[in-house]
């Protein structure tokens, strides 16, 4: 009883003692340390470790860990929480129940999980007497899981001590939990304040970095090319970074070569003013690669062993910048800057610093270049003006006459090729005409001889019904061919607004071209829904679909055997988009370019005009007030999209 009595005072002073760590200490390494040491002097503990759940991550960490047998372990390092069927620390976390083990158990445990198909259960030396505890905060979440084990069969452990470790266990919760929020707050306030400096540092050298932009602006602002100083820009440089040795060489495209204009090394010679060709040194190298390189004797070595670069200078640096002043893709030269000594090693960072006063000294370069190349052009523009406004103005008046006679030819066209198709069907009139004719005079020849007999009249009423039907079809064809190219040529020939069915006038336009494509083995496909009402300009529609069918024909299918157009309306939002499709041969990306512009064709010097696609664009930017785009794939054909208003108001005339 007396040696009972000792061994719970003990425990009530190990208690005491874990709180009174617990208050003054924030890192939980040495807090576990300070619980060891104490547990160590109610019980055998020479192998014992806590392990720390953290539920985001799904993960542990062995904070403290001390084992006979097993090697240490990384006390910030994570681990993924196996399964309870895997490691017994995961069974206790993940359970919050204890659990004590011998060896026996421990195996037999083992080998229940194999034959399950499972892993092995635990890791490490397997003990003589396992116990381990979890460690709960105030809502019975696990925190982790605290572990004692003996690999001496001489020392095992109680129910008293098992009652006496879970009491610890429960109060080492309390205490870890004090413990944790002390070391996260130390913790986020040591981050805070490192992220302050850090701040502070990238806003002191963002603000070096501003002066410096503003004194590369100044210099270059009023300088020449000849007049800009790049001994100012080294100095200039040197506030951001220890340069040493520092050089700018301007490339010349026209010569291939570098000209030095600057030149500071604590080696080579000063080699201002030379010129050297473009070649395999480490400036071209840069050129070739057309980025910022950072190179130390490494890199040197190997890129020399691959015949990328040759040393043209000394070639015993510790590390080389190089960085091409580019601007819009154009080099304008390369600024580099290298150390000979170990104390001064250049970063990625400094690289890109490099590269990014390389790129603002380019653009102070290129504005230098433009001043002088703006100021020759205006000077060459100005005695080109007056001959190009000459130029200019005999041009729109050779364009304006050239579109008014294809507007009148087109016309032409229409006129000659509907008289053409309206001859066919009169002209079987006329012969069905003629034949009747023949066939009355013979039956009343026979009617006056009394010859006439019923099979005699019989024919000659099969023969009148059969010539009546082939004239009336004919002359109904010919009426609807005359009142389409009526109403087409009327549309054509004037500038008046009107309200017109969308599919029937298409239809009429379609019909007034039919004698262009009847022997071509063409086929229209039209794609409109009936009762589409647009008021706007018949007359350019006319000559849209004109124009583009036209050049579908002449150029399309050129050279092939039959061919599909598709036109297709439909409304969206008050507007009519018309497509207008051809399974022709298409136009590749330089000619579709070149497509609206005026007098630009295909078949120069084979009756082409090149004002087809120019009058369309014209007709739909101006008279229908839309858009239109073109797209072709070469071998797939050409596409148009129109787009303009369904219902324009009239214009209004000044003073009405």
């Amino acid at each position: 009883m007396e040696a009972r009595l000792e061994r719970l005072e003990a425990v009530q002073s190990m208690v005491l003692e874990i709180s009174q760590i617990s208050a003054s200490s924030s890192d939980v390494t040495g807090f576990l340390r300070a619980v060891h040491q104490a547990l160590g002097r109610i019980m055998y503990a020479a192998n014992f470790y806590v392990a720390l759940y953290d539920k985001q991550q799904h993960a542990i960490r062995y904070a403290y860990r001390v084992d006979e047998i097993d090697a240490p372990m990384d006390p910030a390092a994570w681990f993924v929480l196996a399964t309870p069927d895997q490691s017994p620390t995961a069974w206790i976390i993940l359970n919050r129940k204890p659990l004590l083990m011998t060896a026996e158990e421990d195996a037999a445990r083992e080998s229940a999980v194999i034959a399950a198909g499972g892993e092995a259960w635990g890791s490490g030396a397997r003990a003589e007497h396992w116990m381990g505890c979890p460690l709960l905060d105030q809502q019975k979440q696990p925190l982790g899981a605290m572990v004692i084990q003996s690999y001496d069969v001489s020392h095992t452990y109680s129910e008293e001590d098992q009652a006496l470790f879970a009491l610890i266990a429960n109060h080492i919760s309390t205490s870890l939990q004090a413990v944790q929020s002390l070391d996260r707050l130390e913790q986020a306030v040591a981050d805070r304040t490192a992220l302050l400096e850090h701040e502070v540092k990238e806003r002191r050298r963002a603000e070096t970095l501003q002066r410096v932009l503003y004194e590369i602006a100044e210099l270059s602002i009023t300088a020449t090319e000849t007049e800009l100083k790049f001994s100012r820009l080294h100095d200039i440089v040197s506030q951001l970074l220890q340069v040493p040795n520092f050089m700018v060489a301007l490339y010349l495209p026209e010569e291939d070569e570098f000209s030095i204009q600057y030149m500071r090394d604590e080696k080579d010679a000063d080699l201002r003013g030379q010129r050297f060709p473009m070649g395999a040194g480490m400036t071209s190298y840069v050129v070739h690669q057309r980025r910022a390189q950072l190179i130390d004797q490494q890199r040197l070595q190997k890129l020399v062993s691959d015949g990328e670069i040759q040393v043209l200078g000394s070639s015993d640096l510790v590390s080389w910048m190089g960085a091409p002043m580019l601007d819009d893709d154009y080099i304008h030269g390369v600024i580099i800057v290298q150390s000979y000594k170990a104390d001064i090693i250049y970063s990625e960072a400094d690289l890109d610093l490099l590269a990014f006063v390389a790129n603002h000294v380019a653009s102070a370069l290129a504005r230098i270049k433009a001043d002088s190349e703006i100021h020759d052009a205006y000077t060459r523009l100005a005695l080109q003006n007056e001959t190009l406004n000459h130029t200019l103005a005999a041009l729109q008046t050779a364009q304006s006459e050239l579109i008014s006679q294809e507007k009148q030819a087109s016309l032409g066209r229409l006129v000659a090729g509907v008289a053409h198709e309206i001859n066919t069907p009169v002209g079987i009139c006329v012969t069905a005409t003629s034949h009747m004719v023949e066939e009355l005079a013979l039956i009343r020849k026979d009617f006056e001889a009394s010859h006439l007999s019923k099979d005699g009249l019989q024919q000659f009423f099969d023969i009148m019904d059969q010539s009546l039907r082939i004239m009336t079809s004919n002359c109904q064809r010919s009426a609807a061919l005359i009142r389409s190219f009526k109403q087409v040529a009327v549309d054509q020939s004037s500038e008046s607004m009107r309200e017109f069915d969308m599919r029937a006038y298409l239809e009429e336009i379609l019909l007034s071209l039919h004698p262009k494509i009847k022997n071509k083995n063409i086929t229209v496909k039209l794609e409109c829904e009936p009762g589409v009402l647009v008021k706007n300009y018949p007359g350019a529609l006319s000559q849209i679909i004109t124009n583009m069918l036209m050049n579908s024909i002449h150029h399309g299918f050129d050279g092939r055997e039959q061919g599909l157009v598709t036109i297709r309306v439909q409304l969206a939002q008050e507007q009519v988009e018309l497509e207008f499709a051809d399974d022709g041969i298409g136009m590749d990306d330089s000619a579709m370019k070149k497509l609206f512009e005026p007098f630009f064709t295909t078949k120069r010097g084979q009756g082409g005009s090149g004002l087809g696609a120019h009058i369309v664009y014209n007709l739909v930017t101006g008279a229908l007030h839309g858009t239109v785009r073109a797209t072709s794939v070469l071998g797939e054909g050409l596409r148009y999209q129109l787009r303009f208003p369904q219902r324009r108001s009239l214009p209004v005339r000044e003073g009405a």
